[in-house]
């Protein structure tokens, strides 16, 4: 308990990255970078031999040096035969942990005082090495490598004030897995100074977040879900502080009403599952006024449904501030519980809504529904339910809803 880690990383495994955003570990980001640092320009395409040889001849031509990444060393020779065959004028070394140490220590000491000019690799150099004439990254087979790993590898690259060039390729015949694809899509986006949050938050939710209290660095958190597993972190942390726990009661809106997010308003799953848990945390209707706002300025203009699904958010807030936790419909009725209401708020319930069933040894009501009303011969809409059952909830707690305006 004694004891103070400072762990440093520019993309922290899943695991620690995840033990941050919980709040068991604190965190810091420095995300300003060197003097004269220059962003790496990136490029992720299928391999190409010509394409090689000019990011080669391109960077000999400014007398600078080239990392070739290929992690596999039974194949490392004949890929380094290939390379000299396609630039003939580049010496070339190569290095990996097969080698004699010594010997391996000599090939980087070699290539550091450039009396080489591509050194062929694996990924024994994605840390530790800083060679500031060395500017060009080629890496082949992209789509094997982790995200975290690719992007500790281009920082081997633009050490200097140099403009630095990555390349990561993958193979032209083989398909890529979707898993692939979103690693390679991640690291040629983020290509900014700092950008290893952003790569480390992607790899988080590419791999999920692993085992606290195990081995394991990645997985997904499966038997309780994400969501479920950080408010139990936080719960439990909040303990170990000495805190208040607060507990949110999870409330159980139930209507026939059209209220949702349509697909072809919000296309991605992700995004709509996004905007439905913030609704359902809303504490406020400012919160929801943010929220519409948000909508508006990054989806353009909504319709019906998803403006109902904003008012049964400002609902969802009325009952949290009076403490119900249900409001579903059953039949002819709508069941509103927990409800303890005195005599006076009983006598006032019957006058002005008659047909209202009272239990009071579970702390229900059921109020006849307004959707089996009918307004000139009509049937009311969405809007209009909610209004009503707004107008119920004010006219039966109307103290407790004034309090809290107050």
């Amino acid at each position: 308990t004694n004891v103070d880690f400072l762990t440093m990383s520019a993309t922290p495994i899943p695991r620690t990255l995840e033990m941050s955003l919980t709040g068991i570990r604190e965190m810091s980001v420095i995300q300003t970078p060197p003097e004269d640092r220059l962003p790496v320009l990136t490029f992720v395409g299928a391999y190409d031999k010509r394409q090689v040889a000019a990011a080669i001849r391109r960077e000999l031509l400014r007398e600078g040096q080239v990392f070739y990444v290929h992690n596999r060393v039974a194949s490392i020779d004949r890929v380094t035969s290939q390379l000299q065959e396609l630039v003939p004028e580049a010496r070339i070394a190569v290095a990996h942990g097969q080698m004699n140490e010594h010997q391996l220590e000599q090939v980087i000491l070699d290539f550091w005082a450039q009396k080489f000019d591509v050194l062929v690799s694996t990924t024994i150099v994605e840390s530790g090495l800083d060679i500031p004439n060395a500017n060009t990254l080629i890496v082949d087979r992209a789509d094997a490598f982790g995200l975290s790993q690719l992007h500790q590898i281009r920082g081997r690259v633009g050490r200097g004030r140099e403009r630095a060039y990555a390349y990561f390729f993958y193979p032209e015949e083989k398909p890529l897995t979707e898993n692939a694809y979103d690693r390679l899509a991640t690291i040629a986006q983020h290509t900014d100074l700092g950008s290893g949050m952003a790569v480390a938050l992607k790899d988080l939710e590419i791999r999920g977040a692993g085992n606290i209290l195990g081995g394991e660095q990645s997985g997904h958190i499966a038997d309780v879900g994400f969501d479920l597993y950080v408010r139990l972190v936080g719960e439990a942390l909040a303990v170990a502080k000495g805190e208040e726990i607060k507990t949110d009661t999870d409330i159980k809106i139930e209507l026939a009403l059209d209220a949702h997010i349509p697909h072809t308003y919000i296309s991605e799953e992700r995004l709509r599952m996004q905007i439905y848990r913030r609704l359902a945390e809303v504490r406020n209707e400012i919160e929801v006024s943010n929220i519409a706002e948000e909508l508006l300025d990054r989806f353009g203009k909504f319709g019906a449904p998803v403006e109902i699904l904003l008012e049964v958010a400002k609902l969802r807030v009325m009952a949290r501030r009076v403490r119900v936790s249900e409001i579903v419909q059953q039949g002819r009725f709508i069941r509103i519980a927990p409800v303890d209401l005195p005599d006076s708020r009983m006598v006032r319930l019957n006058r002005l809504y008659p047909g209202t069933q009272v239990r009071a040894t579970v702390r229900t009501i059921q109020v006849p529904s307004p959707m089996t009303s009918l307004v000139n011969g009509q049937a009311l809409k969405n809007q209009e339910i909610l209004s009503w059952i707004k107008d119920f909830m004010n006219a039966i707690f109307d103290e407790e809803l004034a309090e809290v305006k107050v």
